[in-house]
């Protein structure tokens, strides 16, 4: 998939996504942004906003950023921003490989259903970490291809197909986790039949050689999140990402 005929694709479906898929990947969205915890004036990125289905979900203290490559698509959101008075909303159109924001600007950063959907995942993955702060969070909604080899065969056979459609169904968590400073804090299945996983991630990035995660130079990972978010981590995830 290149750049060109993932805008050419996701542009075609923007008039009939909201229709299609909004009531199929609706508990997924709710999920992710339920459990965020957003804090007043908390700076959120969403990467690759699509038609913005989102965005009546977030509360109204927190200032959201959201981008996408798709024309067709960042059309539709802004027109559910104006109806729904937004203020608090900013849209960009913005490849999310090369994103034109400064490092650290935000304290979460929102990828629902884009990581199989881009060109280059590592790319975007890169991105989204260079721009959350350290000790920020990453949250990833996607379809990760399964740990029972049958189904994962079978995802590997059909990928070819898919992404004409404008995605991918052979792509591990471990393989885009592998080499990041991501964390993994909370893994959770949704959607029907239970395929997609939201995952979110602690951003542990280093800072002038030593890694900072909210305030905590090379601290414990669990105490630091627990100390943001308000709530724990899975036993897998004291510095250690899930596969």
């Amino acid at each position: 998939m290149d750049l060109a005929k993932v805008e050419r694709v996701y542009t075609s479906y923007a008039r009939i996504y909201d229709r299609i898929f909004g009531k199929v990947f609706n508990e997924g969205r709710e999920s992710a942004i339920r459990n965020l915890n957003v804090q007043p004036d908390e700076q959120i990125l969403e990467v690759g906003i699509g038609t913005g289905l989102a965005l009546p979900m977030y509360p109204r203290h927190c200032r959201i950023v959201g981008i996408d490559f798709s024309e067709g698509m960042l059309d539709k959101a802004k027109q559910r921003a104006a109806e729904h008075r937004m203020g608090h909303v900013q849209l960009h159109r913005m490849d999310a490989g090369a994103m034109e924001f400064k490092d650290d600007s935000f304290d979460t950063v929102v990828a629902a259903y884009v990581v199989t959907a881009v060109p280059d995942y590592r790319k975007v993955v890169s991105e989204m970490i260079r721009v959350c702060r350290p000790g920020g969070r990453i949250i990833m909604l996607n379809h990760f291809s399964n740990d029972n080899k049958v189904i994962a065969a079978m995802e590997k056979v059909i990928s070819p197909i898919t992404k004409h459609l404008g995605w991918r169904t052979d792509l591990a968590l471990k393989t885009v986790l592998e080499g990041t400073p991501l964390h993994v804090a909370r893994k959770q299945s949704v959607n029907p039949l239970q395929l997609w996983a939201l995952v979110e991630c602690v951003n542990g990035k280093n800072v002038n050689g030593k890694a900072h995660i909210n305030g905590v130079k090379n601290g414990n990972v669990a105490a630091a999140y627990t100390h943001l978010n308000g709530t724990h981590l899975s036993e897998h995830a004291n510095g250690q990402a899930l596969g």
